[in-house]
């Protein structure tokens, strides 16, 4: 466990920077800090959280919430599903426990954990995962305490660190990946998402189309498993 939140120390600071300005844009939707640590530790979602204070700002209606943060959330539901694959054997309660704080970026740490060492012990990804459990909910509530200092976090580039941290732990992955999967394979698969995902962002909303992207990218990597 100690090893899991020490590797994810980046993504930690990552979560800081990010969650200071999710907090400090809250402040304009009228969230108080106490409202904050709440949605920070129910919700838990960086973009969910970011789209709940834009909604409470125009008045939107609590159902429209709720029905927006699980379509933005709904790539959790196949993250939760893959990485019950990776802790085979463990108990359906600490499988529960490790979903419910699963993110992108603890779900990028494990696939590339898993890369290098093979087999993770489950007391890896409570440390991965507490860690930015941890980071996003101070960060945001502290964001939120101090937002009148800070009223325009986009000029300090703060709206983009989650995305930057996300592409270096992406990069970290593609970089394992190439040196024990054919490159061609992994082309095929990274270029069956990004041609549907741009294709179907003209039919449905781009929370929709990550996740149909994504399910036909595991498609095209099954087949291409079977044809080995």
């Amino acid at each position: 466990m100690r090893q899991g939140f020490k590797d994810a120390i980046p993504t930690a600071l990552g979560y800081a920077s990010i969650g200071l300005a999710c907090g400090v844009v809250s402040v304009n939707s009228g969230i108080r800090p106490l409202e904050m640590a709440l949605m920070s530790i129910l919700v838990y979602a960086g973009s969910a959280q970011f789209v709940m204070c834009a909604m409470l700002l125009v008045g939107a209606p609590i159902a429209s919430i709720a029905v927006t943060v699980f379509f933005v959330n709904l790539r959790n539901f196949l993250m939760s599903l893959h990485t019950t694959t990776v802790f085979q054997g463990n108990s359906l309660g600490s499988n529960i426990l490790i979903g419910s704080f699963l993110t992108d970026e603890s779900y990028a740490l494990l696939l590339r954990k898993q890369l290098t060492d093979g087999q993770v012990p489950p007391a890896w990804m409570y440390g991965n995962n507490f860690a930015g459990y941890f980071s996003w909910v101070v960060f945001t509530i502290l964001g939120n305490v101090l937002g009148s200092m800070i009223p325009d976090p986009e000029r300090f580039g703060l709206d983009f660190a989650l995305v930057a941290m996300f592409i270096a732990i992406f990069a970290g992955q593609l970089e394992a990946m190439v040196r024990q999967m054919p490159v061609v394979k992994i082309g095929l698969i990274l270029g069956t998402v990004f041609v549907s995902y741009l294709g179907l962002t003209f039919f449905v909303s781009s929370y929709v189309a990550v996740l149909v992207a994504t399910l036909l990218g595991c498609t095209v990597g099954v087949m291409a498993d079977g044809q080995q």
